[in-house]
């Protein structure tokens, strides 16, 4: 047990609860308990600054990046439980089992994407790195070897959404996805720097599965973006197979994207309130964040913001659930 007290925050510094650190629920998973708090979120790293340290990108990649600023300063006023790692093809297959939940991949007959080794992304009218949607592909298979204790990928945004109902349900708790500024604040952990690893990319070739020599391999023509090293994985790892950050959170960065709960806009920062900041109230894209195995380190940065459609469905696309602190 330990004693979270709301230091800086308009509660009285003596208000407290007593929590337990860790939790781990009825499909066995395991949450760590994030303090509230104060942090800066976002990025305020110029297009000059940011082309200087990555050399290798399009200088036009640095201005597409607006969505990420202004940075501004987000308080998290209350306690919550965020799941240690991301949510494991085992714990998927056992609340699919559990519940008689048909994922959307499955559902609508299209399924999802996957990894062909005879696949040409040059041949494909979207030039994407990855065969789909097919019926071959869904979280059953990405195309690649997965063991129970590898993040599960192929899932939608309405796929998490259940997943959280399913368990809120049968636990008499809440369970939903992080909001991106929950998200941020829990992934940076105190830290300031473009990963919790440091400013560095080579930093994260121990803090995280993203793109790197072993990826490359089958992806020579974006060998110049990968890491200069191997991390062992050319695909998904099994999930807490790197170092995790000050908060006792794995794989903030890289192995799967994760959704949030947030519509997507890009001026959002713009006039985002400092408590609690709950996203726009609609659109038309959900954010996801951290980066997956085939990410460029680039784009697994703290601050780096993608978008989906609810209903896409990809082989680097995951999940990672909150529990409230109630």
């Amino acid at each position: 047990m330990r004693t979270i007290l709301f230091l800086g925050l308009s509660l009285a510094a003596s208000c407290a609860w007593s929590l337990d650190n860790h939790i781990q629920n009825s499909l066995g998973m395991k949450f760590v308990l994030i303090p509230p708090g104060e942090f800066v979120m976002g990025s305020d790293e110029s297009a000059e600054a940011l082309a200087q340290h990555y050399p290798q990108y399009d200088h036009k990649r640095f201005v597409e990046l607006s969505d990420e600023g202004p940075a501004h300063k987000v308080r998290i006023t209350h306690p919550f439980y965020l799941g240690q790692y991301e949510v494991t093809v085992g714990e998927f297959r056992r609340f699919v089992e559990a519940s008689g939940y048909l994922p959307e991949s499955e559902a609508d007959g299209t399924g999802g994407y996957g990894y062909n080794p005879d696949y040409d992304p040059a041949k494909s009218s979207r030039g994407d790195a990855f065969e789909g949607r097919n019926q071959k592909y869904s979280w059953r298979n990405p195309g690649f070897p997965q063991g129970e204790h590898h993040p599960v990928v192929n899932v939608t945004w309405n796929d998490a959404v259940a997943m959280c109902k399913w368990l809120s349900k049968t636990e008499g708790r809440t369970y939903r996805l992080p909001t991106e500024a929950e998200w941020e604040y829990a992934g940076r952990a105190g830290t300031r720097t473009r990963y919790y690893s440091g400013d560095d990319p080579q930093s994260l070739l121990s803090a995280a599965n993203v793109f790197d020599t072993d990826a490359a391999k089958n992806w020579q023509q974006w060998r110049k973006f990968a890491l200069d090293g191997p991390d062992g994985f050319a695909f998904t790892a099994p999930v807490g197979s790197f170092a995790p950050n000050a908060f006792g959170l794995y794989d903030i960065h890289g192995n799967a994207w994760e959704w949030t709960a947030d519509w997507h806009d890009d001026r959002y920062y713009s006039y985002s309130p400092v408590d609690d900041p709950q996203g726009p109230t609609t659109g038309t894209v959900r954010v996801r964040r951290g980066g997956s195995w085939h990410t460029w380190s680039f784009y697994a940065r703290s601050s780096y913001r993608n978008w989906n459609s609810q209903d896409t469905r990809y082989t680097l696309v995951g999940m990672r659930l909150l529990r409230e602190a109630d």
